[in-house]
């Protein structure tokens, strides 16, 4: 079962503290010191080392890094992630983070977004604690993520724009929706632009109601406080099972819109499908003064949400999306590869709640197959299964399994 991470705030969220806990549940260290360099920037040095933060040993990150501009606009960052090759789906998440920034600064000062000088966030390490967390979530094959109450702090907090209470305007911006706790006294602000973001583009929502812990660890922060710890929590976890069911936190976003065409809906459900969404549904309704419409329901995990609605509004006519939380009651599931015909076919499988499981293969792997070969989809998808069946389904997700199928004709 793919593990989830929950999150735990309970001394606020920083870029380097999501670096060090990350580390601790897993993350070679060796990657993350030669992250700078894969990102083309020359000359910064990582530094990891253990402290205690109130007795609880924890892994401290912090970035040596020559002088440079201190802050880029979004656009620069965008290039300079591309250019690193990062995986699309990482990149995607990063941007968003990027990107939420972006907007929440824009909104405070009343200006696009591209237009927004990204003080902090633009700095080297910014950059760096945002891929360096996304990224290392993915390479833990973490796929949702969770956080629990933030705890962002108290006073104010000196910024390029003059004194601002805590939390700052934008960070404020970028955490709507969650749960927060000012306090506790005296401990300034806990909660950094660069970790709001990192909870906006990575959270599905609240941690699940129970779940297994496989690995926890803690990432220290900057300041030290005499009686708690200053750190953050990050727990790797299976989802625990509810009657059979692994029950999720998600997002659905929906809109009506009578003045689309039927390819021009189709078009933009393709669109929603490629930037995340879990689920799209095109349903009839009937709108206004008796005008035929399509209700468009988008499923998401909050982590999506936001890039998800964009596209609502970019690619529809729509001027109003609505949004409700939702829990979604799921069955286990697993998948692995077999090899047929030189091709490889994911298969997915299903954990049934009375025990048993259904299997089938993954049909654009079969659809690309059956279109190489010159076969029907059905005859292509039956080869697999049996395939699967001889070769053995895996109690867990596996490897490529292999086997050697004699080319058809047929």
């Amino acid at each position: 079962m793919t593990p989830i991470a929950v999150i735990d705030p309970f001394s606020g969220i920083a870029g380097d503290m999501m670096l060090g806990a990350l580390l601790e549940v897993g993350l070679d260290p060796e990657w993350l010191r030669a992250l700078p360099a894969r990102l083309g920037l020359d000359g910064v040095e990582v530094r990891i080392q253990r402290v205690l933060r109130a007795g609880i040993a924890c892994t401290k990150v912090d970035f040596e890094i020559p002088p440079q501009p201190h802050g880029r606009h979004i656009k620069a960052i965008r290039a300079m992630v591309a250019a690193a090759g990062v995986p699309d789906a990482v990149r995607e998440r990063a941007d968003a983070a990027f990107t939420s920034i972006a907007e929440a600064e824009g909104e405070i000062h009343g200006v696009g977004p591209e237009k927004v000088h990204l003080h902090e966030v633009g700095a080297v390490d910014a950059i760096l604690d945002v891929v360096g967390s996304v990224w290392g979530l993915s390479l833990l094959g973490v796929e949702r993520v969770y956080c629990g109450p933030i705890v962002v702090g108290d006073g104010t907090v000196k910024a390029a724009h003059g004194i601002l209470p805590v939390p700052a305007p934008a960070t404020l911006k970028l955490l709507e929706g969650h749960v927060i706790r000012p306090g506790p006294e005296g401990a300034g602000e806990l909660v950094t632009p660069t970790g709001a973001a990192l909870v906006r583009a990575l959270s599905s929502g609240a941690a699940p109601a129970s779940y297994t812990p496989l690995r926890s660890g803690y990432g220290a922060g900057t300041k030290e406080f005499a009686n708690r710890a200053n750190a953050l929590r990050i727990t790797l976890a299976e989802p625990a099972l509810l009657n059979g069911v692994i029950v999720e936190s998600l997002v659905q976003l929906a809109t009506d819109i009578d003045d689309m065409d039927g390819e021009a809906i189709g078009a933009l459900a393709d669109v929603l499908r490629e930037d995340g969404a879990l689920d799209v549904v095109l349903l009839g309704t009937q709108m206004k003064k008796g005008r035929p419409g399509t209700r468009v329901e988008v499923l998401c995990t909050g982590a999506t949400a936001d890039q998800l609605e964009r596209a609502l509004f970019a690619h529809s006519t729509s001027i109003g999306v609505r949004r409700s939380y939702v829990e979604r009651h799921a069955l286990a599931r697993e998948e692995w590869t077999v090899l047929l015909h030189g091709d490889a076919v994911r298969m997915k499988r299903v954990i049934l709640p009375g025990g048993g499981s259904r299997v089938k293969p993954e049909f654009e792997d079969v659809r690309r197959l059956a279109a190489r070969l010159g076969r029907p989809l059905r005859d292509v998808s039956a080869e697999a299964l049996a395939t699967a069946e001889r070769l053995g389904t895996p109690s867990v997700p596996s490897p490529v399994a292999t086997a050697s199928v004699p080319a058809s004709n047929h």
